[in-house]
């Protein structure tokens, strides 16, 4: 009687998970059904940087606004200069007495942990700066040219905001004064500033996998301004970029001991006057010829920019179109008239 009460158990069993007509359910799954899990966060979608071209920037930081700094270049202050090596783009143009400023443009200027010394406007680096749609940083400007043309232009006046900061360096006050860059742009962000751009590339580039190259050689560049300012590029084979001097003398971040070292070097020829009071220089910005070094080569260019908004138009010597290699400038405007570049 045991064993048939045992059949009548298994029987019953079996007709409850057949219920219905009903197949007896599959529970286990099968090594290897499980879904994958991970624990990898994905990786930011990285973005290619308007000014240089190259990738790696966040696509927040690819659609503000650049941030042009006044940098002061005398003599005696081009030791003491700091964060030239974070920037994107430098340009070099005289000023008076002999001299020439510089135009720090940084594309994401957060990266630069100083920039200085910063010193005061000029007119033909208001309209650099608005080719860029960028903001201005300056301490002071020209009052008598300068002055009017800077309502053009979203600017900070470090000698109106205290947002800039004087570290000694032994040198006269005037030569003291530095920006951090985290903290300028959140001053420009709390100031209501415009900071969204399009993130359009500045100029034509080539596919960072194609090295640009020339026919004729430039392991060197030199470029004097005046008798008492020259700056010479210096071709290194090791890292495929140019170092910049000041005459003989390399030229080193004073803080971090980093060289300027860029990819794309320009020179920009064009005339350069006074201004009718006899001291301040008029560089004009229409159009001209100029040289275009890279990777130890260089060729001849034209270069159009006209209106103080308009960005710059660059061509081979044909008027076809010219693509960079990715990566940073250093752009000399020099005059016609009394300077030549020499390459070497």
């Amino acid at each position: 009687m045991s064993r048939k009460i045992v059949l009548v158990v298994l029987c019953l069993a079996l007709s409850l998970l057949t219920a219905c007509g009903g197949e007896v359910e599959q529970l286990s799954i099968e090594k290897g059904d499980e879904p994958p899990i991970s624990s990898e966060v994905p990786a930011p979608v990285l973005y290619r940087n308007p000014l240089t071209g190259i990738s790696g920037i966040s696509e927040e930081k690819s659609k503000e606004r650049p941030v042009a700094v006044m940098v002061n270049n005398i003599s005696l202050a081009q030791g003491v200069q700091t964060g030239l090596s974070k920037a994107d783009i430098i340009y070099e143009t005289e000023v008076e007495g002999g001299i020439t400023r510089l135009m720090a443009v940084f594309q994401d200027i957060t990266k630069a942990e100083k920039v200085g010394t910063v010193r005061s406007a000029r007119y033909p680096y208001v309209d650099l700066a608005l080719g860029h749609h960028a903001i201005y940083v300056h301490c002071g400007q020209d009052n008598r040219y300068c002055k009017p043309h800077l309502k053009d232009i979203d600017d900070v006046d470090l000698a109106a905001k205290n947002y800039g900061t004087r570290i000694k360096n032994g040198l006269a006050s005037e030569h003291t004064l530095y920006i951090y860059g985290e903290k300028i742009w959140n001053s420009i962000v709390n100031e209501g500033l415009k900071t969204e751009s399009n993130g359009t590339p500045w100029v034509e580039f080539a596919a960072e996998e194609t090295p640009v190259r020339f026919e004729a050689p430039a392991g060197q560049v030199s470029v004097a301004f005046s008798g008492g300012s020259k700056t010479v590029m210096k071709y290194q084979e090791n890292t495929g970029l140019y170092t910049r001097y000041a005459g003989a003398t390399v030229r080193k971040d004073y803080f971090t001991g980093e060289t300027t070292d860029v990819k794309n070097v320009l020179v920009l020829m064009t005339a350069i006057r006074n201004y009718p009071d006899g001291y301040h220089r008029q560089v004009d910005l229409q159009s001209g010829v100029g040289y275009y070094a890279v990777n130890g080569t260089y060729t001849r260019i034209r270069w159009s920019k006209g209106a103080a908004t308009n960005g710059f138009t660059f061509t081979k010597e044909d008027g076809t179109t010219l693509a960079f290699n990715p990566g940073n400038f250093y752009i000399c405007i020099a005059n016609s008239s009394t300077s030549q570049p020499v390459f070497e």
